[in-house]
Formats: structure tokens, sequence, C-alpha cells
């Protein structure tokens, strides 16, 4: 270690927790250049205990935080920077994803229930028969009745993990989502010491930075799913078109609160995944670009990855994945294609409804993401959306987001967002290069494909003499398999 006479100091440093639903990250920047110093990445595993169950460890996660800090400011440190300079950290996490621990001890009284987790479809579908009209916005909350969010998670637990039911009647339960642990464990619970001044998730980071940067108010993510937002301004918009209505962002006490559409798709990154893991037809998400770009075209091959059920704007936790347009033509160039189409198909389909919501069709759109580093994917999602996609060089922009609004922060104060204070971004922009004729007739071929994934399962719970608990549910298909991607020719 150098000795501290020899650090090189940079001013004020900030850094950032990406804590998403494959991979942690830590990262520190320069407050005064917004330069990305160093970082450190660790891979999250995710376990499957039964059909449509998605589960992470919740001491893996706080854990993989610990590596990755301790990583990065070993990096630092060998970079002779002083790492006493970090004033803030803010945090940017994956959304929905559940967890209930024991306020005394600190420990996880369950596994977290990941988002994308489907267990608590027969509860939904019984609290939306409960609704007038099968209403699935009742509620009136901007959100629909969904597995996709945490309350039913909750209720689950509640009624399914007798730690968690004990531990609430006596008081001593926390229920929070991934942002509240790490919070609560870094912060002042079972650790503590780590000054915390920002919490977001990665979609709202990006476009909060994107807002800070002047550029369009509307932004894609594409992670493990996809997330496509739109800055609706000081007054919420409720969607007609199976939006989600959301805050945004919130800078200050004192300040007003920004609100946004937003159109949440469950199966982006996770299809690069599914086909390496699962069917070994890839080996690497570089190999699936260059599948894909091989063929150049899926040759009538769709794939609706409704591994989850599909999200925005359909909302309908029956669906499950088809590949149809089978020839024997076909092979897995044409299904790497079809997959990455996937993404594409299903942003467009969001930024449809965006559009009537809003009633102003967006001129371009700015995409973040591990997936963007694919440029055939960015290409192929400027060709189906009909308007050019821009990609910042800045290949951090969430956690530099997350960064500097915990910079920001009231009481740290030490990265200014004046717009004269910041850097401009420059950005790689990818232009339509089909006609839209072709766009539409590919487009009106995937919505024809998704219509075949619809309404595929029923649920009802499990009798005791199966082994199941109250709120278990058991997955009826309509042929006489049980796995979640039904391959079929149409």
């Amino acid at each position: 270690m150098a000795a501290s006479s020899n650090r090189i100091t940079l001013g004020p440093l900030v850094a950032a927790i990406d804590q998403g639903t494959s991979s942690t990250r830590f990262l520190v920047f320069n407050s005064k250049t917004a330069e990305l110093l160093s970082h450190h990445q660790v891979e999250i595993r995710q376990s499957f205990p039964k059909e449509g169950w998605v589960e992470e460890d919740p001491r893996e996660i706080l854990q993989s935080v610990y590596e990755c800090m301790e990583r990065t400011c070993e990096k630092l440190t060998q970079l002779n920077i002083d790492i006493s300079n970090i004033k803030a950290i803010g945090v940017t996490n994956q959304r929905e994803t559940t967890l209930v621990w024991d306020r005394r001890t600190g420990e996880p009284l369950y596994n977290a229930i990941v988002w994308l987790d489907l267990r608590t479809q027969s509860t939904v579908e019984r609290l939306i028969s409960k609704t007038p009209g099968r209403n699935k916005n009742h509620l009136k909350t901007g959100l629909p009745i969904s597995t996709y969010f945490s309350a039913v998670k909750l209720r689950w637990l509640l009624d399914n993990v007798p730690e968690v039911r004990e531990a609430v009647e006596s008081n001593r339960a926390l229920f929070g989502t991934v942002d509240s642990w790490l919070i609560w464990c870094l912060t002042g619970g079972a650790c503590g010491g780590v000054h915390c001044t920002d919490v977001t998730n990665a979609s709202r980071t990006m476009l909060f930075n994107i807002h800070t940067l002047n550029w369009d108010p509307e932004l894609c993510r594409y992670g493990t799913g996809c997330f496509l937002l739109r800055n609706t301004g000081s007054k919420p918009v409720m969607s007609d078109h199976g939006l989600l209505t959301t805050v945004a962002y919130k800078l200050g006490r004192d300040k007003p609160a920004c609100y946004a559409l937003e159109g949440s798709v469950a199966i982006a990154g996770a299809v690069v995944r599914w086909l390496q893991d699962n069917l070994g037809i890839i080996g690497s998400s570089e190999e699936l670009e260059q599948c894909a770009a091989s063929v150049g075209t899926s040759y009538g091959c769709y794939f609706v990855p409704a591994f989850s059920g599909l999200y925005a704007p359909y909302w309908e936790p029956s669906a499950r994945g088809i590949i149809c347009g089978l020839t024997q033509f076909t092979n897995k160039n044409h299904v790497a294609f079809a997959a990455l189409e996937a993404v594409c198909f299903q942003t467009r389909e969001i930024l449809d409804a965006m559009n009537q919501d809003s009633g102003i069709p967006l001129s371009q759109l700015q995409v973040d993401g591990g997936m963007t580093s694919n440029r055939l994917l960015m290409q192929l999602q400027a060709d189906i959306l009909c308007i050019p996609v821009v990609k910042p060089s800045m290949p951090e922009t969430t956690a530099l987001g997350a960064a500097m609004a915990a910079g920001a922060a009231e009481g740290v104060s030490v990265w200014s967002l004046r717009s004269e204070d910041l850097n401009e971004a420059t950005c790689d922009k990818f232009e339509p290069q089909i006609n839209p004729e072709e766009s539409e007739l590919r487009y009106a071929r995937w919505k024809k494909a998704v219509q075949k994934s619809m309404n595929w399962e029923t649920t009802e719970p499990l009798s005791n003499g199966n082994g199941g608990r109250p709120g278990d549910t058991h997955t009826h298909t309509h042929t006489h398999t049980h796995t979640h991607t039904h391959i079929c020719g149409s």
C-alpha cells in the first residue's frame, strides 16, 4: 500500500452500489469530471425451487456488495487514490424482489422472492376475481394487480412461512425490497457505518440522468428484463394502455416529485442466459450476436419469451413462452435472431402504448443496460421502432445517475447538477435501415405470435395430500408437458 503522503487527491469521490437481478457492482466516480475511476462486479445466483419460483439468498446479495466494495477500494488504493474522499454512496437496485428479516438478529426469515417469481398467481387471480368486471386496475394506484409487485409476495410469505408469521406477531419482522435490506444492513442494522444518501432503481436512475443532461424524456434499459420509462413531469399520468404510473425521482425533501409512465418487460437479457444455460445452443452473449448476424433474419421464426407471463401492456400471467413459425430450414441461428427481435418487439409494444397515452410520438429512444453492447440488437431496435436509438458512450450511465443523485443530496452537495457544470454526453446513434412497411409486417407477425402464447396455463391450490402449503399453486398446461417454454410451429 502506498504511503498516505503519495496518495492522489482528486477532490470528492462518490460511489454507487448497482445491485441488479443477476449481478452486483460497486463503482466510484470523480464528482468533478464524472470519470469512472474503478469498479468491481460479482454475479448473483438464482435458485428455482419449484416451477415458476425464483429466489435469491439475501446473505449472498449482501456479501456481494461487501466484496465489490472491498475489491474496488483495493484497486483505488493500488492507483494511489485516497478512498477516504468517498463522500456518499447511491444505491440502485432490482425492484419488487421481496425480503423479510428479523430486526433483532438481522437474519433473513426466508430467501428473497425475485420479481420474476410466479408463485402468487393464484392469489392474484383470486384478488382480481373479487373486483367489479375483473378489473386488474381496480385499486387505482397506477399499478395493476400482478405477480410482479411486492405486496402479493408478502401475502404469500405470511401465509406460507411460519417464521415470518411468528416474527410479525412478535413485532420482530422487517419487510422491504433489496434497497431497504442493503441500507438497513449498511447504515445501522446488522453491520452499519456507511453513509447512503440516494436510493433509486436502475431504470429511474437512468431517467434522472438523462433529465439532468437535457435529453429526450424517454429511455429503455435492457437488463434481465426491459424497462421503458417516459418522464411525465410533476403530475402523475394514469395509463389507459397497460402502463404503470410511478414516481421517477424526488431530489430533496422540499423538491417536487417527478413522475413517469413505465412499461415493464419480464424477459430481455434473461433470454440470453436461457439459450445458453437451458438449451445450450450458445456459449455467451457475444456468440448470440454472432449467430444472429450470420443469418440476418429469423426466416419467419418468432420467439415470445413469456417465461413469467407477459407484463406490460398485457399483464397476462397465464401466458407462456413459445417459438413458432418453424420450418425444416430453421436452425439455431434463426432462433438466436428471433430472440433478439423479441426484445425489440416487446419494446415496440410498450412504446406504442406510451405514444397513445401521451399523444406525442417519440422522436428517438435513449438506451442503457448490459444488452446495449450488442450492436445488432441496437440496430434491430431502431429498425423495428422506425426511429433512431441513442446509446451513451459512457457505458455506466445507471450507476453514474445514482452517484450524481447521491453527491447532490442535501448535506453532501459535492456534485453540481447545474447544466453549465455538467459534461456534454457523447453518444452512438443507430438510424433505421429498413422501410416502415417491412417493420410493420414483422411487427404484425410478432403480435400474432403473442396471441398464441396467451391463456396457456391455469392455476389452482394444491391439496394437502400432495404436500403443499396453503397458497402453493400447481400449473396445469394445455399439453402433457410442464416446461415453461413450448416450442411449436404455426
